[in-house]
């Protein structure tokens, strides 16, 4: 919980229909508070970028009560709420010519191209000491359109971070990434924790492998209905897993990072450990 008791993310039961459309969340009840690590796990279609759309202050539900740091939506400016909330995603457009440390003063508005008239010594102080912490020092005057993938990818953490969220929603925000670049974002969102404890986050991931280890809870999504949710213990629920993806999954860890594996055969044991997890 934060401050006073009230969650950082409340949601009560919880519908999202477009007009002409499909019905894409149904009754969703879910509460985050602070300090938790969410992954928000379904397969596609399941009406994961819908539900991060919600918490994320990007849309109103259809029917329900979404809260958001204490504020309820319908009753408060989204554009302010918005600049509270960091958001990692993949398909935000960088513009090519900005450096990496331009880029980063975005996030002090939220906004894709800069305005300079936002940032002050404060801001310019915080995003050289967030491009050094995350391995960007030595890339600040690089512009991102020759960054790698993984450069990007640390660059879009650190930009969220700028505007001292309290939640932090990441979008698939390893998607496309290689292992070595993979390994690095991971280290960062895993660091995060131990500067912020307070800093709740949401993770949305097609792969378990994109998950931090820092992971503490779990919604499992499927035609835009919770199967469950709960602890990250909940990933060895294979009855669960099987539910929400449709065939039967084991899910394991390996220093302390969470892997996944589908069942060959419908005989075999899903909770039996695979080798490479002993």
């Amino acid at each position: 919980m934060s401050a006073g008791g009230v969650p950082v993310v409340h949601l009560r039961a919880v519908d999202v229909w477009f007009a002409d459309g499909p019905h894409v969340l149904h009754g969703l009840d879910l509460s985050i508070g602070s300090g938790e690590h969410w992954a928000l796990l379904g397969p596609n279609g399941a009406g994961k970028s819908t539900l991060l759309a919600l918490i994320g202050a990007q849309r109103h539900p259809s029917r329900g009560e979404v809260g958001v740091l204490g504020q309820q939506l319908g009753r408060v400016d989204l554009r302010q709420l918005r600049e509270t909330i960091g958001t990692v995603d993949v398909r935000l457009r960088m513009p090519a010519g900005l450096s990496v440390a331009d880029y980063v003063l975005t996030g002090v508005t939220q906004t894709v191209q800069p305005l300079t008239g936002r940032y002050d010594e404060t801001a310019r102080a915080l995003a050289a000491e967030l491009v050094g912490r995350f391995g960007l020092a030595d890339l600040r005057d690089r512009p991102v359109s020759v960054c790698s993938q993984g450069e990007r990818a640390r660059a879009r953490l650190v930009r969220a971070l700028m505007c001292k969220p309290r939640l932090l929603l990441l979008d698939e925000p390893a998607a496309g990434l290689d292992l070595p670049g993979r390994a690095d974002l991971l280290a960062a969102l895993e660091d995060l924790p131990g500067h912020d404890p307070a800093l709740a986050t949401v993770t949305v991931a097609h792969h378990l492998e994109e998950l931090p280890a820092t992971t503490t809870h779990v919604a499992l999504l499927r035609d835009g209905r919770f199967v469950a949710t709960g602890t990250a213990e909940l990933l060895h629920d294979t009855t669960a897993l099987a539910a929400c993806f449709g065939r039967p999954l084991r899910a394991f860890t390996v220093d302390g990072r969470w892997y996944a594996s589908a069942v060959a055969r419908p005989e075999e044991d899903l909770n039996t450990t695979p080798a490479a997890a002993r």
